[in-house]
C-alpha cells in the first residue's frame, strides 16, 4: 500500500446516453477528470489517496465531492468555490467511438498557490499530476508549485500530460507545459498521438527514440489505443497487446485507469526493482483495467476490482 496524492481538475463529464422521443441528445452526468480518475483506481488497488483541486460550491460540486468520498479519496485538498461554478466537460463520440469534448470551463482552472498546502504532502510517496492544471497562469502557478513540494519531499513524481487541444490559447504554451513535466518527473505516461505530436514524429519508434535521448525518465508507458501498450526502462522495452474481446462503449477514462492501475504495480515491485517479466505483467495487468473500463460509462462508480482485473489479464497470458 502506497500514499499518493495528485493535483488537477474534478468536473462533471456529459456523456450521451441516447435520444429523448423527438431526437434530443439525453446526457448522464458522471463524476470525472483525469487525476481523480486515476486516484479513484489507486484507490481501489487499496492505496492511500489524496486529491487536490477546486470545485464549485454547487450541486454539481456536491455530486462530485461524494463521489470521490465513496471512492475513498481524501477531501482535505478540496476547495469548495463561492465564485466559480464546477467544471462541465460534454463528451460526444464519432461514428468510429473517437472522443472529442466541449468545456464549459470554470472552477478546476482557479486552483491557486495559496490552495497548496505543504502539510498535505506530508507521509505521500508519490505525486501526480498533468498538464489541464497549467492552462492559465493562475493554475499553472499552483502546479509549479505542488510540484516544488513534491521534489523538496523527494517524492517519486508521475506526470500523465492529458492533451487537451482547445483548452489552450496557444499550443506552444501546451509544448512548454509538457516539457516542464518532462523535465521533473520519474514516470510518465504518454499516448501514442501525444507522442507524436509533442516530437512531430510520426513514426513511434523514432519518435520515441528521439524523446528518450532529450529527456530523462526513469519510467515510460506509451498507450496505443487497440493495440496495447508498451514500457521503456533503462534498456528494457516490452509490449503488451489489449483485450480485443471486451466491447468498447466509452473510453473515457480508460487512460487513468491505465495509468492508476500501473502506477499500482510498479509501487508494489518497487521501482528500482523492474525488469522485463514484471513490467510485462504490469501493462497486462494495466491493459486489463483500461479495457473493464472503456466497456462501461461512468469510470469513477465503475472501476473494476483488482480480481476482476487479475481474471482477465489471465485470459493473456
Amino acid at each position: 500500500m502506497s500514499n499518493i496524492i495528485a493535483l488537477g481538475e474534478l468536473l462533471i463529464d456529459f456523456i450521451q446516453v441516447g435520444e429523448s422521443e423527438i431526437g434530443n441528445p439525453i446526457y448522464e452526468a458522471n463524476p470525472g477528470g483525469a487525476p481523480c480518475n486515476f486516484l479513484a483506481m489507486a484507490s481501489k488497488l487499496s492505496n492511500n489517496s489524496t486529491f487536490i483541486g477546486k470545485v464549485g460550491n454547487d450541486n454539481f460540486g456536491k455530486q462530485l465531492e461524494n463521489a470521490i468520498v465513496e471512492a475513498k479519496i481524501n477531501t482535505a485538498g478540496l476547495v469548495k468555490s463561492d465564485k466559480y461554478s464546477t467544471t462541465l466537460a460534454f463528451v460526444h463520440h464519432d461514428s468510429t467511438g473517437d472522443r472529442s469534448f466541449t468545456f464549459n470551463r470554470s472552477a478546476d482552472a482557479q486552483i491557486s498557490v495559496d490552495d497548496i498546502k505543504e502539510n498535505l504532502f506530508s507521509n505521500q510517496d508519490v505525486f501526480h499530476f498533468g498538464t489541464l492544471s497549467m492552462t492559465n497562469e493562475v493554475c499553472k502557478a499552483a502546479t509549479l508549485k505542488a510540484v516544488e513540494i513534491a521534489k523538496s519531499k523527494n517524492l517519486l513524481i508521475s506526470f500523465d500530460p492529458n492533451l487537451r487541444a482547445n483548452l489552450w490559447d496557444n499550443l506552444d504554451d501546451a509544448k512548454l507545459a509538457f516539457t516542464e513535466g518532462f523535465k521533473v518527473c520519474n514516470i510518465l505516461k504518454i499516448a501514442d498521438n501525444e507522442l507524436s505530436w509533442f516530437t512531430g514524429i510520426d513514426d513511434l519508434d523514432l519518435a520515441i527514440e528521439s524523446f528518450r535521448k532529450e529527456y530523462d525518465i526513469d519510467l515510460i508507458f506509451l498507450t496505443l489505443g487497440r493495440d496495447g501498450s508498451k514500457a521503456y526502462y533503462k534498456d528494457i522495452c516490452v509490449t503488451a497487446s489489449t483485450f480485443l474481446d471486451i466491447p468498447c462503449v466509452d473510453t473515457t477514462g480508460a487512460g487513468d485507469s491505465f495509468m492508476g492501475s500501473s502506477l499500482s504495480k510498479v509501487l508494489e515491485i518497487g521501482l528500482d526493482n523492474l525488469n522485463e517479466n514484471n513490467l510485462k505483467d504490469t501493462l497486462l495487468f494495466a491493459n486489463a483495467a483500461a479495457s473493464l473500463v472503456a466497456n462501461k460509462r461512468g469510470v469513477i462508480k465503475i472501476l473494476p476490482t483488482l480480481e476482476q482485473i487479475e481474471k482477465l489479464k489471465e485470459t493473456q497470458i
